[in-house]
């Protein structure tokens, strides 16, 4: 990468995390792009430059979110081994960024911003995100732990609604509680035993 580049990529990084600050200031949906201009020192048509509309900040951001989110559960579960503990390994990570990020898991799990979609290659970012949890519970199932249920849709389904529901919950009720203080983060466990009992495997005939 020469200087060019650089100094681009650190002025994109510049303004991605003044786009954060501002939507933690105003609400999700108050993204400024004035605002943003400002923080970072430059002229709004400057700005422009860089993102050509006030949605294609929100859909850089949204991309980042879901690469910072997987990368967050993928060092939780390095080198453990597939199983219900690699499994809570994962569940913990991703809440817990989720509440330590809670602008970010605004834009990729509600739907805060009217008018605002994903683009087709942020989106296929998401899916595979949602990919890569099936083949976790999959890897849990055959090491003996799950049924095989638990990684077809309904089961999905189910995780993903009980996990991103405690996220509703924290962000809601808790706002700025870390994660190891909260009243619902705290659910997690229990949620994952409910979870084990629905899809528990089935014993040999």
């Amino acid at each position: 990468m020469g200087r060019r580049e650089e100094r681009r990529e650190r002025t994109l990084a510049e303004i991605r995390e003044a786009a954060i600050g501002c939507m933690a200031d105003e609400g999700v949906a108050g993204l400024n792009l004035s605002e943003v201009a400002r923080r970072v020192g430059m002229r709004t048509p400057s700005l422009y430059e860089y993102f050509p509309s006030k949605l294609a900040v929100y859909d850089d951001l949204f991309g980042l979110g879901v690469r910072r989110c997987q990368a967050a559960v993928e060092e939780a579960v390095d080198g453990l081994a597939p199983g219900i503990g690699r499994l809570a390994a994962g569940n913990v990570a991703f809440v817990s960024w989720c509440a330590a990020n809670p602008v970010l898991a605004q834009l990729l799990f509600w739907r805060p911003v009217p008018g605002f979609e994903p683009s087709p290659a942020s989106y296929a970012e998401a899916r595979r995100m949602l990919e890569r949890l099936r083949e976790e519970l999959a890897d849990t199932a055959r090491a003996g732990e799950l049924s095989p249920d638990a990684a077809r849709d309904e089961g999905l389904a189910l995780y993903t609604a009980l996990t991103q529901g405690v996220v509703s919950q924290h962000l809601a009720n808790e706002p700025g509680v870390p994660f190891e203080k909260g009243r619902f983060t705290a659910l997690l466990p229990v949620l994952l035993e409910l979870f084990r009992h629905r899809y528990a495997p089935k014993e040999p005939r």
